[in-house]
């Protein structure tokens, strides 16, 4: 199957990005979000990532023009009629993403394939909110996408080999490696990584240290690039306590039960970096731990 036309619904953070590394392969793209202002920073921050990306020589500056030139944005979805694939990057809810594939998929060709970037929500689930379970697949890209090098590819259990194909060679053409995750909750990475993130922040919550001695210790005493807290921050808050509920109901285990703490800062909306406050308060000019 020749996949050229892709079209990726949700142009936030994980979505831009997604159109970001697409169009630098090549692909024709075109990007939805039912935000107008969304898209419109969605563009900005394509644009500012891609000369980022140049300055610090990891792709050449002609790439850069041609590239954005293959993103359209748009607030419909009937412009995904024309799409081979399709991938959903919407917020990291059940409810919300099988709405949007019952909407899409009327729309498409028999043969358009549909991919999901969830974190850790079931494929094989999520497929039953379409008319095409066995041409659905998970593409997870890791976040931010355009320097993350690991691709978790999913399959439901109706998707067929060449749904899978097809999305082994988007994941080969982008650049990025492929990592092959049965459908169980949160995959390989966030089912590892996850637990560790709620496990910091119960050791805030029974106050064996505070933020910065446990980022400090974990960056120093355990080689980590960025503090646990500070990683949950960077992802989101909402999100982290969004798949640490997946873990939970999905394995039926106390050990994944979400720290009451972490409850608690999502449900004060101090959700990390996109709001402003999270473990760490980021309006000043330098960001402060909040505990």
């Amino acid at each position: 199957m020749t996949i050229e036309r892709i079209g990726v619904i949700g142009a936030g953070q994980m979505g831009n990005g997604i159109a970001h590394v697409l169009a630098l392969a090549g692909y024709d793209v075109v990007l939805d979000d039912i935000n107008k202002e969304t898209l419109a920073k969605a563009l900005e921050r394509i644009d500012k990532n891609m000369h980022r990306q140049a300055a610090r020589g990891l792709i050449k500056d002609e790439l850069i023009a041609p590239a954005l030139k293959r993103i359209r944005v748009t607030q419909a979805l009937d412009d995904m009629k024309d799409r081979d694939l399709v991938i959903e990057a919407a917020t990291e809810d059940e409810a919300t993403k099988k709405k949007i594939f019952q909407e899409l998929c009327p729309r498409l060709s028999p043969n358009t394939l549909v991919a999901t970037n969830t974190s850790s929500i079931s494929v094989t689930r999520l497929a039953t909110a379409t008319d095409r379970p066995e041409h659905f697949i998970g593409i997870h890209f890791m976040n931010p996408v355009p320097m993350m090098q690991l691709v978790e590819v999913i399959r439901g259990i109706a998707t067929d080999d060449t749904t899978f194909q097809a999305a082994l060679e988007i994941v080969k053409r982008v650049g990025k490696t492929a990592a092959y995750a049965e459908d169980f909750p949160a995959f390989i990475v966030n089912r590892i990584l996850q637990p560790m993130i709620n496990e910091a922040v119960y050791t805030l919550y029974e106050g064996v240290g505070n933020v910065e001695a446990i980022d400090t210790a974990m960056r120093l005493g355990a080689n980590h690039p960025m503090g646990p807290l500070q990683l949950a921050d960077f992802i989101g808050l909402d999100t982290c306590l969004s798949i640490m509920q997946v873990l939970y109901e999905g394995l039926a285990d106390s050990k994944y039960r979400p720290c009451p703490l972490l409850v608690k800062y999502v449900e004060a909306g101090w959700l990390g970096q996109k709001t402003g406050r999270g473990f760490y308060d980021y309006r000043g000019e330098h960001p402060v731990p909040t505990r």
